[in-house]
């Protein structure tokens, strides 16, 4: 207890943030002795006792970096947070992770595609991070949680684990507490601001070994989350989208750059049959000819390529996404045609 009294006391002080309070633990040689600065401002040491209370009363613990609980993952992140609150099931920290991340302004068929994807995931044991945010992140907890079994995801908040924002999601915090975990680096109470929202978004990269992003325009938040992807070298995806609709230009850049990879669905990441994934390259290649084979100077529409190549509709829409990234084709006239 006096050793995360002493941790607190510093992070807690007014200006220190992660790498001030690393200097400072290295300069006196450990948390204990650099607290000492600390110990005579009793409205800080105040603070501190009021909020372990509450923490205490409120199921919420306190995960030091050096405690096993800690993700390692996020521990190799330069300038993590010493400390992480954390409410619900802590043997959620120990699995591995992945992010997915879009819009909060996500179309049906976004969050759908996002609801599978993480329902996948959490059923392969994968705990699925996100923000807790409405649309594209509410997608990805729900799809977790609809995954029979003991099946968990982490909400990762921009203000204290007591938080609930937006008010709307406050079912669904109370139900990732009981099957997973909410956590944040921030004091028990704190409401955030704006600039929490980028932070949150780098201990979202930092948790998970891979990160998806799904609808985002070129400035949305999520887009922050894929550029500290990048920065920290995590496994970058996305879900491509129609070239028309803004909220596919973060994702579609990213796969344009070279920067993402493109997920196409649940099989990317769980076909461990190499025969099988060899066949189903061979099939989607032959499909892909075959789509363009159908195309020529005069616009053709989806339902009329459904039936020639033989698929549903939504998966000619999938395939014809794919092609026009690749500029090989193009909509005109409410149908396409082959460049």
């Amino acid at each position: 207890m006096n050793d995360l009294i002493d941790k607190l006391l510093i992070l807690r002080s007014p200006g220190i943030g992660p790498v001030r309070y690393k200097k400072l633990v290295e300069q006196f040689g450990s948390a204990s002795v650099a607290a000492d600065n600390f110990r005579g401002d009793s409205n800080l040491m105040d603070a501190v006792l009021r909020e372990i209370d509450s923490a205490n009363r409120n199921g919420v613990h306190f995960v030091c970096d050096d405690s096993e609980f800690y993700p390692v993952a996020l521990k190799n992140v330069k300038g993590h947070p010493p400390i992480i609150c954390v409410r619900g099931n802590m043997d959620a920290l120990q699995k591995p992770m992945v992010a997915i991340v879009g819009t909060r302004h996500a179309t049906a068929t976004g969050m759908q595609f996002v609801r599978n994807l993480a329902e996948s995931f959490a059923t392969h044991n994968v705990v699925v991070v996100s923000g807790m945010a409405i649309g594209t992140d509410t997608a990805a907890h729900r799809g977790a949680l609809h995954a029979a079994g003991a099946t968990q995801t982490i909400a990762v908040l921009g203000g204290g684990v007591d938080y609930i924002w937006p008010i709307e999601n406050e079912s669904l915090y109370w139900e990732i507490i009981e099957r997973g975990a909410v956590i944040s680096e921030m004091p028990i109470g704190f409401i955030p601001r704006t600039t929490n929202f980028v932070q949150r978004n780098r201990w979202i990269a930092g948790l998970s070994d891979k990160i998806i992003l799904s609808e985002a325009d070129l400035n949305s938040g999520s887009m922050t989350t894929a550029r500290f992807a990048i920065a920290l070298n995590r496994e970058l995806w996305a879900i491509p989208g129609h070239p028309s609709d803004a909220r596919a230009s973060g994702p579609n850049s990213l796969i344009a750059s070279g920067n993402a990879k493109l997920c196409s669905g649940a099989t990317d990441f769980f076909d461990a049959n190499p025969t099988k994934k060899i066949t189903s390259n061979k099939e989607n290649f032959e499909l892909e000819n075959a789509l363009l084979d159908a195309l020529g100077s005069v616009p053709v529409s989806e339902s009329v390529l459904a039936q020639v190549v033989k698929k549903s509709i939504a998966e000619i829409k999938r395939d014809l996404v794919v092609l026009e990234l690749r500029g090989l084709v193009q909509k005109q006239n409410g149908g396409y045609i082959r460049l």
